[in-house]
């Protein structure tokens, strides 16, 4: 039992020791990644549609919103404390909260959004040329950024306005009665099962319907374009619907591995103030947290990764401030 304890303790303090150098280091890639993002699919020479621009652009600008709000503004003065002692005279604590739980909210339901967007896309194609438009788009965008922000707007009356620093759930000052009341609690765990446990369900459930959608329309097709041609050569609709399927699953399975973590030890921890003992070890928490921002600097590998056009704009973009050096200096 003792030696269990050693070793939880003794990995907890080798993540406190990585953190002030993760933190600081994914601030840096994270900001001009989702910057960049940003830039090249607003400029539309990615061969997408203006509908998945509208989405994959709403989601680089809510990670970008998370790695300011959180990382930057949050998770950097916890674990650089003494330089940041300032904030414990600031009083923007809980508003900081709303907007925090906020930008990670729409960060996640956004993911949720773009997925069933390609589900409609894919598999309804009655309601495809209705639904699956810019116009559509940034209604679903709109809607659910007021929904994300009304959501967390009780977190102002929870949190005091005072910075707490702490490497705890929360970084604002909390009354111990208010922590361990009912009404926090019911309010703490509905939060986490709305963000993300609930999109966790919708994404993995539309996924395996893309999937076994694509696969019932593939085999149909295949049989279909044999007996008409008696051979069976590249179909383009399917291979565009496999392009598609590979950019949607890379993105949801990316969301979910890197949030899972944090998902359940959110859930489990409340369930332990609930009376129930089922609290994780706090180094696991740790690293769902680290795991979480993670998630909002790795889209941009994964577009670049998957998407040939994308890459090609992001190679032009490096190369221009080089090519206009050059240009300069003769």
């Amino acid at each position: 039992m003792a030696l269990g304890f050693l070793i939880k303790l003794k990995i907890l303090w080798a993540i406190y020791d990585i953190q002030p150098i993760y933190f600081p280091i994914l601030a840096a890639f994270g900001v001009p990644v989702n910057v960049v993002t940003i830039v090249i699919l607003s400029r539309g020479k990615c061969g997408l549609s203006k509908c998945v621009t509208r989405y994959l652009v709403a989601m680089a600008a809510a990670d970008l919103l998370v790695v300011i709000i959180d990382l930057i503004l949050r998770q950097i003065p916890i674990v650089y404390r003494e330089q940041f002692i300032f904030l414990r005279n600031v009083v923007l604590c809980n508003i900081h909260a709303i907007l925090l739980y906020a930008a990670a909210d729409c960060s996640v339901w956004f993911t949720v959004t773009f997925t069933f967007d390609r589900f409609v896309a894919i598999c309804c194609q009655k309601l495809k040329s209705k639904y699956c438009t810019e116009q559509t788009a940034a209604v679903v965008l709109g809607t659910v950024t007021v929904l994300c922000s009304l959501k967390n707007i009780f977190w102002y009356f929870l949190y005091t306005s005072e910075y707490y620093l702490s490497n705890s759930s929360w970084f604002c000052r909390v009354a111990y009665d208010v922590s361990r009341s009912l009404v926090w609690a019911i309010v703490e765990l509905m939060h986490y099962i709305l963000t993300p446990f609930i999109p966790f369900l919708l994404i993995l459930m539309l996924n395996a319907l893309t999937v076994r959608h694509i696969l019932l329309a593939s085999r149909a097709r295949s049989r279909l374009r044999g007996r008409s041609s008696g051979e069976s050569p590249i179909d383009p609709e399917m291979d565009n619907r496999r392009k598609s399927m590979i950019v949607l699953f890379v993105i949801s399975g990316n969301f979910i591995l890197l949030w899972v973590v944090f998902m359940f030890c959110s859930i489990l921890r409340r369930l332990d103030y609930l009376g129930y003992p089922v609290s994780p070890p706090t180094f696991v928490r740790e690293i769902g947290f680290m795991l979480q921002l993670l998630s909002c600097c790795t889209n941009t590998f994964i577009y670049a990764v998957t998407q040939r056009k994308f890459r090609e704009e992001l190679s032009n973009g490096m190369k221009y401030p080089l090519a206009l050096m050059v240009k300069l200096n003769r």
